[in-house]
């Protein structure tokens, strides 16, 4: 048997050799990775160069129809993107109701005259289209407390202060919802959310109405009701803190970014409006911060230069900053053709005093800039020659 199979395993060998010195067919090497394009790499995020639009843009604005009011917002969006601006800072909810339609507040007043009557369009649906047509960021910027500045708006039944009346706090300025009360932190809060989860937007932002006095007779009863060891000041601080942390995690979960704008005094936020700015960079309470520094380079009163935009400016980016917080800086256009009432210097009837400010900022490391506000550019019937020459140097700064 062995012999058998020795026999038939040579007759295979000598079958196949043939088969075997057959030339065999070549197999491809594997595909080199490919190497990438310049377009492969990510663009860097755009430089933060924000213009703040306000209510009182608003009230000159057409909303009688969306035909009318896009053509109103097209106008003021191509004046904003011919400086070089990046970004929008819309004011949406400026007395406790909305340019939008909301489960939380009314209709403004702006849009029809009436608070609580609906347009019959949605005006932020079609902002934040128009800004996105031409590149342009949009924020959502949003008053936090604000219900009535003085007698202004007149209150319709949906506002929260007629909701609400234990909400509600009241001075000789006007009407604020409560900040110590915890029911008023989220509502605004789910505002927030509300306005991440509808639009588009591509940030929220606050301005420096926290606190409206200092007058401990304010909230005297939330305060003895907490039975809190703090002093009221501090006490006052937390609420505001409170408030801030549950508004960013609200923008937050949409992966929208949160921001304020306090006023450019590090010290009066702290005293006067209860708002622990520094604590919001060094935690990382905000995903940027941009101080109001409304006084020019020269601002000098009394012989006291501490609020001339320098020093503020310094005094700002000397402080500490959480990792990704970005520090900005407000400047105030309004202040073109006007002054500020220093005791010194001319630099507001220059025509080029916001160029210089943008120009000192880059020296200091200071990451962007907004301007307050749109019409003080664009709509200065009391300086129009200074304000279309502070327009063109801001171009040349901001588009090189």
């Amino acid at each position: 048997m062995r012999r058998i199979g020795f026999y038939l395993f040579m007759i295979a060998v000598f079958l196949l050799a043939p088969l075997l010195a057959l030339p065999q067919k070549a197999v491809p090497a594997p595909a080199a990775a490919p190497t990438p394009t310049p377009t492969a790499v990510a663009r860097p995020a755009a430089p933060y160069r924000a213009v703040w639009v306000s209510y009182l843009e608003w009230e000159q604005v057409d909303f009688s129809s969306a035909e009318a009011f896009t053509q109103a917002i097209g106008t003021m969006l191509d004046n904003i993107q011919s400086i070089g601006a990046t970004v929008v800072l819309a004011q949406v909810r400026p007395f406790g109701d909305a340019l939008y339609p909301s489960d939380y507040f009314p209709f403004s007043h702006l849009c029809t005259g009436t608070q609580g009557q609906d347009p019959g369009f949605d005006p932020l649906a079609l902002l934040v289209d128009a800004a996105h047509a031409r590149d342009l960021q949009l924020e959502a910027w949003v008053n936090p407390y604000r219900i009535q500045a003085g007698p202004t708006p007149a209150l319709c039944g949906a506002s929260p202060a007629r909701l609400h009346p234990d909400w509600v706090r009241y001075t000789d300025t006007g009407a604020y919802l409560d900040p110590a009360n915890a029911d008023v932190r989220q509502y605004i809060a789910d505002g927030v959310g509300e306005l991440c989860a509808r639009y588009a937007v591509d940030g929220i932002h606050f301005d420096d109405y926290f606190y409206p006095t200092t007058d401990p007779a304010f909230d005297a009863a939330d305060y003895a009701a907490s039975g809190s060891t703090l002093t009221q000041d501090d006490w006052r601080r937390e609420n505001v803190n409170a408030l801030m942390e549950l508004c960013h995690a609200a923008a937050r979960r949409y992966g929208v970014r949160f921001g304020a704008a306090p006023a450019g005094d590090p010290e009066q936020n702290y005293t006067l409006q209860y708002s622990d700015a520094a604590r919001w960079l060094r935690q990382g309470t905000v995903d940027y911060l941009m101080p109001q520094l409304y006084w020019g380079q020269e601002y000098i009163k009394n012989g006291d230069a501490s609020h001339s935009f320098a020093q503020l400016a310094a005094a700002w980016a000397a402080l500490p900053r959480a990792a990704g917080v970005k520090l900005y800086a407000g400047l105030g256009a309004y202040r073109v053709g006007a002054g500020d009432g220093s005791d010194a210097g001319s630099e507001w009837f220059s025509g080029h005093a916001l160029a210089d400010q943008l120009a000192l900022l880059a020296r200091l490391g200071v990451q962007g800039a907004g301007l307050y506000r749109y019409g003080s550019l664009f709509a200065n019937s009391g300086a129009p020659a200074l304000a279309e020459s502070e327009a063109e140097a801001i171009k040349g700064v901001w588009q090189g």
